[in-house]
């Protein structure tokens, strides 16, 4: 995005403040172009109006990530990947997590070949309040032929409709696979300064994106620029991999050229997104020695993500190597201006009467995982309040005013707390305990102090619940 600031935008829209888009003005619409939660065609008179259409096209222009956009595959699994407008997440935000692409390859058996693919395929780990999962599976041509490979494409496409990436370095290999599932919009893998002319044909005949490979950067920009000036702009660049030394050094320095080239130097030769292959870690290990590769091909992983890699293939899904790369991805491409955080409101956790424990906490997704996780997986009955505290944590928020006596009241009230429990006690964290007092006496509720971890919670429960009061 060429355009730093919501007044820069707004000079290229009507300035009627219509409202047509649903917003009240023409500069409260361009804020939201320039954090991208809106699209510009929202703005009717901008497209509908003759006079507007040469700033329509600029500001269409101007609007477009300095990072190319790029979709592979279809449906609802389709991923984008690229479309970054910055160096530094906290300039703004990454808006595209790296996508895993893991891979099968064409001598394994069908059975395996199969197997393999539903657990990638249906590969799942709850994280803050969603399942992370992974992106795309990439089918290697191991064999070299043809029809083994067509064999393969098939089967793996019988199995999953996540997108494809067809990885040879023979066209005629890659042409048999594609032809398959081209209607699928798999990714090619790869073209080189060897074989760049076939692969081309191939990719505008099918009309697929594809990936050009070179860790000569000179040739890695000359062969993307041929690419685009033939109107193939689909394209991801693989700079290469290397897994140990001083090839891993110029592999990552490699990363960091082309996406600062890219982004800083607006040289749109380079301006797509970047191809990491973690796998490379399998290289350097001995067959025996799978532990080790896959510790490696995660620490690469954690590399590329870090890095700019906005698509990488891997190998291992085992738990020790997939869950922290998952969990890094998302943590990475989480908003940073933005805290995680749930709706607020009252929850039943198990099956709750109403002498259940009452506990209130924020909304910060973390912590309210954690504390619904504690108490669910203790097997406490209990209702669990959440605060709307701008989706920050209990310690953060009491002392930033979020949580407050009379934040804690109001939602008391809203989630008529009353109705569902005949104590009037409340249960606060135990990095709350300064709010006690204040909350009895605005509440009239009974307030007691928890502990400052959840993962105490059953211990605490065995020496204050129920409370005496309510013994009598």
């Amino acid at each position: 995005m060429k355009l730093k600031s919501p007044m820069a935008i707004w000079k290229y829209l009507p300035g009627t403040n219509c409202g047509e888009c649903g917003e009240k003005t023409c500069l409260a619409f361009a804020a939201l172009l320039k954090e991208r939660s809106r699209d510009l065609a929202a703005c009717k008179p901008l497209f509908a109006d003759a006079q507007y259409a040469e700033k329509a096209r600029q500001l269409a222009d101007l609007l477009a990530p300095e990072i190319r956009a790029v979709t592979i595959g279809t449906g609802s699994k389709a991923v984008q990947i690229g479309g970054e407008d910055v160096l530094h997440r906290h300039e703004l935000t990454f808006f595209n997590r790296t996508a895993l692409a893991f891979d099968v390859w064409d001598t394994l058996d069908e059975a395996a070949l199969r197997e393999r693919v539903r657990l990638i395929a249906d590969w799942r780990k709850f994280y803050v309040g969603d399942f992370l999962m992974v992106d795309a599976i990439a089918i290697r041509a191991v064999s070299g032929e043809a029809q083994t490979f067509a064999t393969c494409v098939k089967r793996v496409a019988e199995e999953t409709d996540l997108p494809l990436m067809l990885c040879s370095l023979d066209p005629v290999v890659l042409e048999a696979g594609l032809e398959l599932v081209a209607d699928r919009a798999p990714v090619l893998y790869a073209a080189t300064q060897a074989n760049w002319q076939a692969v081309l044909s191939l990719a505008k005949r099918y009309n697929v994106p594809v990936t050009v490979f070179s860790p000569d950067l000179d040739e890695l920009a000359s062969l993307a620029a041929t690419f685009a000036s033939a109107g193939l702009k689909d394209l991801v660049l693989d700079p290469g991999m290397f897994p140990t030394g001083d090839g891993l050094a110029a592999s990552v320095a490699n990363f960091v050229r082309i996406r600062r080239a890219g982004i800083e130097d607006g040289n749109d030769d380079v301006a797509y997104p970047l191809l990491a292959v973690p796998m490379t870690a399998w290289l350097i290990s001995e067959h025996d020695d799978a532990l080790a590769a896959s510790y490696w091909e995660a620490m690469l992983a954690t590399i590329g993500i870090i890095k700019y890699a906005d698509i990488m293939i891997l190998h291992s899904i085992e738990p020790h190597s997939l869950i922290p790369v998952r969990t890094l991805a998302a943590n990475i491409y989480t908003d940073p201006r933005r805290p995680v955080s749930v709706e607020p409101g009252l929850r039943p956790i198990g099956a709750p009467t109403p002498d259940s424990p009452l506990f209130i906490t924020t909304n910060f997704a973390l912590t309210y995982y954690t504390v619904e996780s504690d108490l669910s997986s203790n097997k406490i009955d209990a209702f669990l309040m959440v605060a709307d505290t701008d989706g920050i944590g209990v310690e953060a928020s009491v002392a930033g005013g979020q949580l407050t006596a009379e934040k804690i009241q109001e939602t008391l009230e809203l989630s008529e707390a009353e109705s569902k429990v005949t104590h009037r006690t409340l249960v606060i964290p135990g990095l709350a305990a300064r709010l006690s007092g204040e909350t009895e006496d605005l509440t009239g509720w009974r307030v007691l102090v928890g502990p400052r971890d959840s993962g105490r919670i059953p211990g605490w429960m065995e020496e204050h619940w129920p409370p005496e009061s309510s013994l009598t």
